[in-house]
């Protein structure tokens, strides 16, 4: 389908179901289906629990522009944008919890990766630093690359997909580099940012063009990052947080990190961005009652499906993808 003009590609899209049976898309889902198995595996074998959250919602996790508003019952409601913040509810009994769910982003974006609904793997852990959920970034993406390329290696070489490649991806360490380096490093190739800017996907692309398998890019700027990231109590002006981003150009595909976890600091972080506290105060409310050290990440598997198969755009590893301009069929 990455190959089809624009009527052709709008003409698949409104016969999505014809599309399915076609060869490639069948591929498609048997890859898809290996990746969402290998997730479960990975977190249920270390003990991990699967943990269900709401959909209806009543705050923003990645920031209120991009919610969905939706009537209930004469007040106002969201669909999620993550599990978090109802994980971090549960992690101080369960500890270790992780779900496959979707999650909804009302971004108007028009890009290659980005879906308004998508299927997000999220996992939160308790007594964890940076590193440690790095480890398990690493360790799942790991898992999935050499799940995909023991059970898939006819779907990949129909497709064409490199195998030694994804081999790489499964077998070798993901190197981690600051934000200031990598902010250096774009500079250094003409590109045109400023620090304390987050790297949208423009300037994710040309980092990521060159790497060898991904690396994690770790310790944003504190106005770069949502309110539940930890400050960095060695440099305040930094947190405790780390993207993973794909080779190939095919940029983040986890974010994650430490979690603010005392009271007083939440509060201070939620003031900063404007927020309601009320709106978050169930949040607030579990640090009033032991909250412990913590962190998690959010994986986006379309993002991770499209890579691996060396996909041009996400709809093509999803059944019916949604996006700004598209809620049917």
């Amino acid at each position: 389908m990455e190959q089809a003009d624009g009527g052709e590609t709008e003409f698949l899209l409104d016969n999505r179901h014809l599309y399915l049976r076609t060869g490639r898309m069948t591929t498609m889902l048997k890859i898809r289906s290996t990746v969402f198995g290998a997730i479960h595996s990975y977190f249920r074998d270390l003990d991990f629990t699967e943990y269900q959250a709401p959909n209806f919602v009543a705050g923003a996790v990645e920031g209120g522009s991009t919610l969905f508003e939706v009537p209930y019952f004469g007040r106002k409601a969201y669909l999620t944008q993550s599990w978090q913040l109802y994980a971090e509810a549960a992690m101080p009994a369960l500890e270790r919890l992780y779900t496959i769910a979707p999650s909804f982003r009302a971004e108007k974006s028009r890009t290659r990766r980005h879906l308004t609904e998508f299927w997000h793997a999220e996992m939160e852990m308790a007594w964890s630093s940076n590193d440690d959920i790095m480890e398990h970034g690493e360790g799942v993406v790991r898992h999935i690359a050499r799940s995909v390329l023991d059970e898939n290696e006819a779907e990949l070489s129909s497709i064409g997909r490199d195998l030694d490649l994804i081999a790489n991806y499964a077998d070798n360490p993901y190197p981690r580099m600051r934000y200031d380096e990598a902010v250096e490093t774009l500079q250094g190739m003409g590109v045109e940012i400023e620090w304390g800017q987050d790297l949208d996907y423009s300037k994710e692309k040309v980092l990521t063009a060159d790497f060898d398998v991904p690396h994690f890019l770790t310790h944003y700027p504190r106005v770069a990052k949502p309110f539940y990231h930890r400050p960095d109590p060695d440099d305040p002006k930094y947190v405790l947080c780390h993207d993973l981003l794909a080779p190939e150009g095919y940029g983040e595909i986890i974010g994650g990190g430490e979690r603010t976890w005392s009271e007083s600091e939440i509060l201070e972080r939620i003031g900063e961005e404007g927020n309601d506290p009320e709106a978050y105060e169930f949040y607030v409310d579990i640090r009033r009652y032991g909250g412990v050290p913590h962190g998690g990440f959010g994986m986006g598997i379309d993002r991770v499906c499209t890579w691996l198969t060396g996909s041009d755009h996400i709809r093509e590893v999803i059944p019916f993808p949604r996006d700004s301009r598209r809620v049917t069929p």
